[in-house]
């Protein structure tokens, strides 16, 4: 087959793949379309593989810092990661090191990776392919961080969790978490000058810390500046839905990801899609509290009070041991939102974690 020939069979190949992959459900149908062709536009796919270390990393979203890397459409991309402290705990860290690390700095972010024509108004098409864990991970309480305030939890605690097995988030002889590994951060540049804090999740994505973002799922983020410049870090280990205590199985981390285009979406924020319900990993029984109000904020810390009342007189643990459990495995949920003036809030405990 000549050189021309292979080109072609290689074009036809992509546009069948492009052809396989689902638009992104929009929020205006209209703005998927481009107006020449009245269909969807095309997802483009390339081939190479490249992969960024975390030697260096940014902590904000600044559209001013240039790319690390620029990849084709449809390239695969190996990114290690730093976990949230900035490699800061070790196996050995102790409850006292959780004060003495000093103020939060902003995540430690892998990137930016700048992708060839992509242009505001597009979306990054970022397919998880493989989420590593490293070999421990960690959990933290900061009074006056997290879902619960200070008066509920005074001092700092820490939790060192033994991933080796690649399978269990393991503490102690008593409790084995089912890993899930995903990225807590994954977003692309915001078209607004200056530096911004990773903290908070944003339109971009960010901080979103969604744990169906595991392998197999697929993530459409907007993109805001030209080239998208993406960003990715904060893996987490297993996470309960809401990360009451702010922190996660927190771990440094291998994300591989391929990363397509999908022309005028017209997104206004993230939308993702994924082949697996949005459960706990841990299979049941479950146990699970319930609070009411008007305010589902409240509704939640109470939902998680409650949980923890459970888990000292049920199970035997501390506060700040069931606390820390909750951050990781339990999943809080709406259960009802619309019978004024009160609603409802559930925390979902898979009891197979206890061992």
């Amino acid at each position: 087959m000549g050189s021309i020939a292979r080109q072609s069979a290689a074009v036809m190949a992509v546009d069948m793949v492009a052809a396989s992959i689902p638009p992104p459900p929009g929020p205006d149908k209209a703005a998927a379309r481009p107006a020449a062709e009245g269909g969807l536009a095309r997802v483009y796919f390339g081939a190479m593989e490249h992969h960024l270390d975390a030697g260096q990393v940014q902590y904000e979203w600044n559209n001013a810092i240039p790319p690390r890397l620029e990849i084709e459409p449809g390239d695969t991309v190996v990114l290690e990661t730093r976990d949230a402290a900035d490699r800061y705990y070790s196996r050995a860290s102790t409850h006292d090191d959780v004060l003495k690390r000093g103020p939060f700095r902003g995540h430690p972010l892998t990137g930016p990776v700048r992708v060839r024509g992509a242009r505001p108004g597009d979306a990054l098409v970022v397919e998880i392919l493989e989420v590593k864990p490293a070999d421990f991970g960690w959990t933290a309480i900061r009074p006056g961080r997290g879902l619960l305030p200070e008066a509920d939890f005074a001092k700092p605690y820490l939790q060192i969790w033994d991933l080796s097995d690649g399978v269990h988030a393991r503490a102690g002889d008593r409790i084995a978490v089912p890993i899930d590994p995903f990225p807590g951060v994954i977003g692309t540049a915001l078209d607004l000058p200056g530096g911004h804090s990773t903290m908070p999740p944003r339109k971009n994505g960010g901080n979103m810390d969604i744990k169906q973002l595991t392998a197999g799922s697929t993530l459409y983020l907007p993109v805001w500046v030209d080239g998208g410049l993406l960003c990715v870090g904060d893996t987490h280990a297993i996470q309960g839905d809401g990360e009451v205590c702010v922190t996660a199985v927190e771990m440094c981390g291998r994300v591989t990801a391929r990363i397509g285009l999908q022309r005028e979406c017209g997104l206004a924020e993230p939308q993702l899609r994924t082949t697996r319900a949005p459960s706990s990993t841990a299979r049941g029984p479950w146990f699970a509290t319930t609070a009411h109000g008007p305010d589902l904020f409240a509704a939640s810390q109470q939902a998680i009070r409650y949980m923890i009342d459970h888990l000292v007189r049920e199970r035997g643990l501390s506060r700040e041991q069931a606390y820390i459990l909750c951050s990781v495995t339990v999943d809080l949920k709406i259960s009802e939102i619309v019978d004024a003036p009160n609603w409802i809030v559930s925390a979902f405990l898979p009891e197979g974690v206890f061992v």
